[in-house]
Order: structure tokens, then C-alpha cells, then sequence
């Protein structure tokens, strides 16, 4: 499956404008650490995109997010990037370099947003490392953007400082696409 197929595929199944936003954020994340990594940059992008396929069918079902994402793709995509899919909700335990990043990767975009929200300008451009950083010790700030998640990109061998780095200009590269 290309881009465009997955793009394709996501719109027929998120309606929400923010979840198709954040999936692309995702997928910009993904992206960046694929090349970071030297890895598929293409199957980690797609694994970015869709890996909230199933949400507006399983928001009322949590146990069931992930699972319906892996049955609507089948066999379109790659058993790898089923399991990153899994792995990034906790239906599968996070083994690959690719399900540990998408794990950490998930909640920052929304974090990333939400600081950039806060800000006069409204625009991701001023956010720096340093004022995420700040807001990640706050925990009142973005109470949905789980801290440890985060800061698991430990597992994969960064600081949160350069996780958020290379987060942020991973966003930054898309931010009129994000409207920020």
C-alpha cells in the first residue's frame, strides 16, 4: 500500500478532522525516525498514518482498538506494520524498534499540539525543546499525553530531549498540513 492508498483508506474511516491531523503527525514522526534509524521510511510512515484506523468505530471499546484497524487493513499491509498498529495501543507487546517508536511517538504529537495551542501565535514554530521540556514536568498540561509513553523512547536509545527534537521538526516540516 502507498501514501496515497493509506490516505485514501483513513479517510473513509476517520471522519474527525483532528484524529486525520494527528494521524498524519504520527506519520511524519514515524517517518523521521525511520530515517533517523535507517529504516523503510515508506512502511513506517504507513504504519504512522493508519495506526488510528479504527478509532471513531472503537473510542466506545478501547479493548477492541487495534484489533479492528489489523481486520479492515488484512492483508494490505505488512505483518509488521500490524504490529505496530498492536503495539502502539498494548495488544501486543512492543518487540521491534518500529513498535517501540510508534508506542512513544503516539501521544507526543498531541502534546506537541497542545503546546503549540498555548502559545500566543498558535503556531508550532515557537515551541522549542526547551518549552516542552517545561510542560512535560506540568502535569495539569495535556493530562492525556501520557508522560511514561513518552518517555519510553528511552527503550529505543534517546533523551526526551532529542525525542522531542526530532518530533518537533518532524511536525514543523508539515505544519501547514497541521494548520499550525
Amino acid at each position: 500500500m502507498d501514501r496515497n492508498e493509506a490516505l485514501k483508506l483513513l479517510k473513509e474511516h476517520v471522519k474527525t478532522k483532528n484524529l486525520i491531523k494527528h494521524c498524519i503527525a504520527t506519520e511524519a514522526l514515524m517517518r523521521k525516525f525511520a530515517k533517523y534509524f535507517g529504516e523503510d521510511e515508506d512502511k513506517w510512515g504507513i504504519a504512522g498514518l493508519l495506526h488510528d484506523l479504527d478509532y471513531e468505530y472503537t473510542k466506545d471499546n478501547p479493548e477492541l482498538h487495534g484489533l479492528k484497524s489489523v481486520e479492515i487493513l488484512g492483508d494490505k499491509v505488512s505483518e509488521d506494520v500490524k504490529n505496530a498498529i498492536l503495539a502502539h495501543c498494548g495488544k501486543k507487546k512492543r518487540e521491534t524498534l518500529m513498535e517501540k517508536v510508534i508506542y512513544a511517538a503516539d501521544p507526543t504529537t498531541g502534546f506537541i499540539v497542545a503546546a503549540a495551542l498555548i502559545r500566543p501565535e498558535k503556531k508550532l514554530e515557537p515551541v522549542d525543546v526547551r518549552f516542552l521540556m517545561k510542560r512535560f514536568k506540568e502535569k495539569s498540561f495535556a493530562k492525556g499525553a501520557n508522560r511514561e509513553q513518552m518517555k519510553s523512547c528511552e527503550d529505543f536509545g534517546l533523551t526526551l530531549e532529542k525525542f522531542y527534537e526530532m518530533s518537533l521538526d518532524a511536525m514543523k516540516e508539515i505544519s501547514e498540513e497541521l494548520g499550525l
